[in-house]
Order: C-alpha cells, then structure tokens, then sequence
C-alpha cells in the first residue's frame, strides 16, 4: 500500500483503540444524546484527521515505520496506565517514570498490561513492520505528502468553524480533557519533560545560607529525626477523625498532630525536593530544584550540624547528593528484610553513628516505603492485617473499594508502628540531647474515588486525597514548643522549620514560615 494508506490506518486505530480514557472523559463531560451526539463524532473525526496530519508531518522514506512503531509500542503501555489508573501522562509523570527502580515497577507488572502491550502495541506494530509500502519517485511523494497535509488543514478548520461555539467551550473550559488524549499528550509530555530537565551546560548549583550559624554554643545538643513519608492521606489517619484505629500506637504517645497539611506536588519525585528547597510550591520546578542548594546544605553550612539520610524508598530525589546517603532498601544494609525490605530497618545501627558524634547537633533523615501503591498489601507484614480482606492484585480497578482501603489502612497501621519506634528509639536520648521527630508525608494517594487511583495528577486537578498528607510533630520532655496545630501549613514550612529547630541564623530563614 502507499505511505499515505498506512498513516491513515494506523491513525484509524489509535483513534478507535488506544483513547479510551479520552473518550470516556468526553462523555462524562458531553453525555452521548442530542446536539452532543454531533459534537461528539466531531470530536472524533478533528482527532482523527489531526493524527493523519502528525503522522504525515513526520513522514519520510526512513522514519514513516520507526515512527509508528515507537508510538504503538509506547501508546499501548500509556493506553493501559490511564485506563487502569485513571492517571495522565504528564512532565512529572515521566519523571516519576524515570526515577523509579525494578522493584517499585514490578508492583505494575500484570497479565492486563501484557495484554494491552500484545493487542495494542505488538500486534499491530509488526503489522505496520509487515506492510510493503509502495513508493513513487520523490516528487510523486511530495505532492502526496502536500496534498494529504493542505486536505487534513482544510478539514480542520473546516470542522473548528462549523462548531465554533462547541470548540471554545471545549478548549477553554475543559483543558485536562486533552491530558488523556493517546499519543499527542504523552509526546508534548517528553518534550516538557526535556526543556525543563536538559540544560545548555554544566549544572552549577547556586549555594544559599553560606552566612548560616548557630551561636549558642552552651546549649544542650539537638537531635532531630526526620520521616518522610510515601503516599499517606491525611483523611485516612485516625487522628484526623478517621473511623478507623489506623493509629492507635501513635495516640498513646504525646505527639502534636498537623491535620492540615498539603503537599507541594503529587508524586515523589517532585514533592521531595521541593519540600526540602527554598522555594515554594508555586515558585518550585526541577530546574530550580537541581541548581540550588537545599535546607540540608544550610545546615551544612553552620559547621554545627551533622546529617545522614537513610532511604528505602527509590531514592532522596536529588535532595541527599551533599550528605551521607545510606541506601536501606537493599539486605546488604537493612537487616529487616522478607519480600521487601522494612522501614524499621532504618533504625538498626543508629545508636552507633549517633555515639560517634557524641554531643553535636544531629539531623537524620528516614525516607520510608511506606505506603507505595498499587502493592499496599506489601507494604505491611501480616500481623498488620487487621482489616480484611484486602485487595492482593495491583490491578486495583478490579478489586472492591473496601479491599483497596483494607490493605491501605493496614499500610498505616505499619507505619503508625514505625513511627512509635522512632519516637521509643528518642526516648533513650533524652537526657543528652534535646530530641524531636518531624513527619511528614510527600503526597496522598487516591483510591478508587471517582475512578481514580494512585496519584501523580497535575496539582491544579488532583483530589484532596492526592494533595492533603498526613503530618505530625514529637518532642522530648526537655525539648517543648509551642505550635498552632489547628493552623493550615504545607511543606513550604518545612524548609524554616528545620532551620528553626536547630536555631540557625541566616538571611534565609523567615520566622513566620517556621512552624514552631
């Protein structure tokens, strides 16, 4: 067949196949009955008739079949994550991507994704691999090529104009609808993801606080622990009001709880370096966040603060490039380990790193696992699962809601474990140092709400159950604040309460944004 032949065909089927999520989202929108019937059919002939013209645009002799392959290939998996997950593929996503080890993407690992990579990406590439094209001379092309791109245009406008009351509407006040569409988004997406990523040169990273110091050199030493969390919700935390016992540990103790806190994004890799930079949410970006030293490197700065993070999530996101980093999330330092590594695992050996710097200043930082989904039911061991039955598959459309807040909520209790420890392991420090826990969660997490799961949505649409995380604060009997926990705070705090804590001085430090 000709190259034209083909483009049409391969654009007929990601039209048809691989939009599913997008065409789900338009009816939810445009229910499929009177004048919406015509916009509707519209709609999906404006996208077919653009993917004719993408496709054209990118035509040659040697690139028409790598093309389409790729874009098979790719769309397939994109087609099967947003259909199953209801998550959309945007800069930050594919960072996440990116940043995300074996271990965390064998969690996503299903027949259901082999299936749609098979039917939706294999089958039809090597159909596109298969199909004989027959080429003219190259001028014959050319006017093909001409031709085929000035009759798409034509069609578009035309089809723009005949609904321009629709289309207006549908540009203006239904934006995310185009953050489903297979493949457009996911292209524009790498290329967000690379002008904010790439760099012209060498990344030179601007150091801030260098007039940092503590001057109270009498003062009793401080030893401070850390936690951030993965993916815990707020809502979900019986402190907050939850109907269930997900912290019963915790309640006995005389922590301050933070009910209302939210975070600077929805996925790991963009709430933790955030969280930790100077920046706030709405001044933050990747590039802003590689280039410029964090609160880790202003308490560096003082000479007076020793620092050490402990991770057994994929990694520090950036944040632990300057400090000792130790990784937990292997058995060659975790010595609490079955089908994953534990976060309690972070705790072994700490009395000794701390005896060697006996009577300084002390920050630890413990990145859990937390609560990574889809696999919460790995997430705890099975004196954790209280509420039953939980969902066992990381295929959560399939399981019950109650199943998927099951396993969740035991997820928590785990961690509401850990965090009992942390604050047990304190109490043993008391009386040299004055000793405090920070938690603090990097995101929430959706479940099932509205057909949505995980997280990792673009901030200006995600639920409350993506953006609003669970916190909460420890101190040691020497070591009391004062602190308003009915106040609304987010992670932009963070950054000056650390500083705060360890009473630095520095231009950086703004004393309204410190939580204490």
């Amino acid at each position: 067949m000709t190259q034209t032949r083909l483009i049409i065909i391969t654009a007929l089927f990601f039209t048809l196949f691989t939009n599913y999520s997008f065409f789900t989202n338009v009816l939810n929108v445009y229910p499929f009955e009177g004048m919406n019937i015509l916009y509707i059919f519209s709609v999906v002939t404006l996208f077919f008739t653009f993917m004719v013209l993408l496709f054209t645009l990118l035509s040659s002799r040697q690139t028409t079949k790598p093309i389409l392959i790729l874009m098979l290939l790719v769309s397939a998996s994109t087609a099967y994550f947003m259909d199953s997950y209801h998550v959309v593929i945007d800069s930050d996503m594919i960072r996440n991507t990116i940043q995300t080890d074996l271990a965390e993407s064998s969690d996503l690992l299903s027949f259901k994704l082999l299936g749609y990579l098979l039917f939706l990406g294999i089958l039809p590439a090597y159909f596109v691999y298969k199909t004989p094209i027959k080429y003219g001379s190259t001028k014959v092309e050319l006017k093909r090529k001409i031709k085929t791109i000035l009759l798409t245009l034509l069609l578009i406008v035309l089809i723009l104009f005949s609904f321009s009351k629709f289309y207006t509407s549908f540009f203006r006040e239904h934006k995310p609808l185009r953050y489903y569409t297979n493949p457009t988004y996911w292209i524009y997406s790498i290329g967000d993801y690379i002008a904010k990523t790439l760099n012209s040169g060498k990344i030179v990273v601007k150091p801030i606080g260098l007039d940092a110091n503590i001057t109270d050199s009498n003062e009793e030493p401080k030893l401070v622990i850390m936690v951030v969390g993965e993916a815990a919700r707020a809502d979900h935390f019986s402190l907050n009001g939850y109907s269930r016992e997900t912290n019963p540990l915790l309640k006995k103790e005389n922590i301050i709880n933070l009910p209302h806190v939210s975070s600077c994004g929805t996925s790991t890799a963009h709430s933790v370096p955030c969280m930790f930079s100077m920046y706030d949410r709405n001044d933050y970006s990747y590039k802003k966040g590689i280039s410029t030293e964090n609160v880790l490197d202003v308490l560096l700065h003082t000479n007076r603060v020793e620092i050490l993070w402990r991770d057994n999530n994929s990694d520090s996101k950036g944040v632990a490039v300057r400090v000792p980093f130790e990784d937990y999330k292997t058995a060659q330092n975790n010595t609490i380990c079955d089908e994953e590594c534990r976060d309690e695992g972070m705790l072994v050996g700490l009395e000794s790193y701390i005896q060697k710097r006996k009577g300084k200043n002390i920050l630890i930082v413990l990145h859990q696992m937390g609560n990574h989904g889809p696999a919460y039911n790995k997430r705890y061991t099975k004196e954790y699962e209280v509420f039953t039955p939980v969902c066992e598959t990381n295929q959560l459309e399939e399981c019950s809601k109650e199943s998927i807040a099951n396993a969740y909520d035991n997820a928590l209790l785990h961690t509401d474990h850990f965090l009992s420890e942390v604050i047990h392991f304190l109490k043993g420090y008391e009386k040299q140092y004055k000793t405090s826990m920070i938690y603090m969660s990097d995101h929430g997490e959706s479940l099932g709400e509205n057909g949505l799961y995980l997280h990792g949505l673009p901030y200006f649409m995600a639920p409350d159950a993506q953006t609003h995380v669970g916190a909460l604060v420890w101190f040691g009997e020497n070591n009391k604040k004062e602190i308003d926990p009915n106040k609304k705070y987010s992670h932009d705090n963070l950054f000056h309460t650390l500083l705060g804590l360890f009473n630095v001085q520095t231009e950086m430090y703004n004393q309204e944004m410190d939580i204490f």
